[in-house]
């Protein structure tokens, strides 16, 4: 395997990407003063849309780096969260927060006729109350995530809701933005069509990589007024220390992200083999890396990977049942804080989950990435570490082993690439803060 580094940095947005002061109007959507109330002066409500509080740590990541810049520029404006579960988010983010949808009917009767009717006058309910909610946002900002994908959702999921809100808030005039999110791919072509529908309807958008705006512009999307910039995860605050000082005779500790992985639907009967197999080659790389003296610490991104990380510490206990506790850790983790926090504790990061990856990234740490789609890929490659990267489906543990050599043979090189890199992501998150500020804002 090569020793090369590939330092290839994050797109910088287009040139003349607008034209004048205001957010572009998408292309083939030209306004309509009917749809619009009379323009604020500046956003007073600012509603945030996403998957938050439903114990993905990089979904709920992008919502606290959205919140910190809000509530930096814009401290007299009152914000407000549509998510999955508006509990969670009111008490970890002392933030007012509604459901995507309507209530369910109380009643079991109606409960039944809905069901008849294949939820009709439930998602009709749930329009009705998205366009009250709208009028009274100035601002509708979709914050970082892969939202523009259909990764274990059908079309009555994510993309539905994203339809039914960016509509209704397009109906009441109020400004949408995509802001650094994920796109593609989108298999169903009821989810593409709405996933595709929503984006035209908004004002500004972002993606937080190449791959992204490519993919919708394979769907015949206009891109010509969209911008790159990379996740906004890269902007969160990092623990008070971030570099481990690993002496020259002790191996490196290596962090072990892991997935709850049945394939690209989500399914835990048709994935089950892909989910087994998986983990019996983690497992297998984990007993490789103790054989050799390093300490290990398993980490998890999703509150869903509780069963990864169980699996294989069983699998570890029956291979090696008198391993010491020290040389294996695997503490919980609520949110990505702590999940830097114990990165911080590693010398070397391999990971699936997109965030795992970003994290360990973010935090100066050469990496390993298992992904299950090729934003992670990008990723990596923009850091200069395009050679250390596999799928998890096509999982090698001959070449695994071989890369992680490799990047620890090299480690202090990847350092400084990655290092570059994490300057030249600030920079460009900075100046897309600026253009929020001043166009949306």
């Amino acid at each position: 395997m090569s020793s090369r580094l590939e330092h290839q940095p994050t797109i910088l947005p287009r040139t003349g990407a607008t034209s004048a002061d205001r957010p572009p109007v998408p292309h083939g959507r030209p306004s309509r003063r009917s749809w619009r109330r009379p323009r604020r002066v500046s956003a007073k409500k600012i509603g945030l849309l996403g998957l938050f509080g439903c114990g993905n740590s990089g979904n709920d990541g992008s919502l606290e780096a959205m919140l910190v810049f809000l509530r930096r520029v814009r401290p007299d404006a009152e914000l407000a969260c549509i998510c999955s579960a508006p509990d969670r988010v009111e008490r970890n983010f002392e933030l007012a927060a509604i459901r995507f949808g309507a209530p369910e009917p109380a009643r079991a009767l109606l409960r039944g006729l809905d069901r008849l009717f294949f939820r009709g006058p439930h998602k009709l309910a749930s329009f009705i109350r998205a366009i009250g909610y709208a009028r009274t946002l100035d601002v509708l900002i979709i914050p970082g995530t892969g939202i523009l994908d259909d990764f274990g959702e059908g079309p009555s999921g994510v993309p539905i809701v994203l339809f039914v809100w960016c509509l209704a808030a397009r109906l009441c005039g109020t400004r949408i933005a995509f802001v650094s999110i994920g796109a593609g791919p989108i298999h169903h072509p009821i989810s593409r069509w709405l996933m595709k529908s929503a984006a035209e309807m908004a004002q500004y958008r972002s993606y937080r990589d190449t791959v992204s705006r490519e993919f919708m512009e394979s769907i015949d999307f206009d891109t010509r007024h969209d911008w790159i910039y990379p996740d906004i995860a890269f902007k969160l605050p990092v623990p008070s220390s971030t570099r481990r000082h690993c002496s020259d005779h002790m191996p490196p500790t290596v962090g072990v992200g892991v997935m709850t992985y049945y394939g690209w639907r989500s399914d835990s009967t048709s994935g089950a083999a892909i989910y087994e197999t998986y983990i019996d080659r983690i497992v297998s790389f984990v007993v490789w890396l103790l054989d050799r003296g390093h300490p290990v610490r398993i980490l998890m991104g999703d509150v869903a990977d509780r069963r990864a990380v169980g699996d294989v510490l069983r699998r570890i206990a029956i291979a090696r049942p008198d391993l010491p506790r020290d040389r294996l850790r695997a503490d919980p983790m609520q949110n990505l804080h702590d999940l830097m926090c114990q990165i911080v504790e590693t010398d070397i990061v391999v990971a699936t989950r997109f965030h795992n990856v970003v994290c360990a990234l973010k935090l100066g740490k050469p990496t390993v990435s298992i992904g299950y789609a090729e934003k992670n890929d990008v990723l990596m490659k923009s850091m200069g570490l395009g050679s250390f990267c596999q799928h998890v489906e096509r999982l090698s543990l001959d070449l695994l082993t071989e890369q992680f050599t490799q990047l620890v043979a090299e480690r202090s090189n990847y350092e400084k690439c990655i290092e570059s890199t994490n300057l030249l992501y600030r920079r460009q998150l900075e100046q897309q803060d600026s253009l929020l500020a001043s166009r949306l804002l």
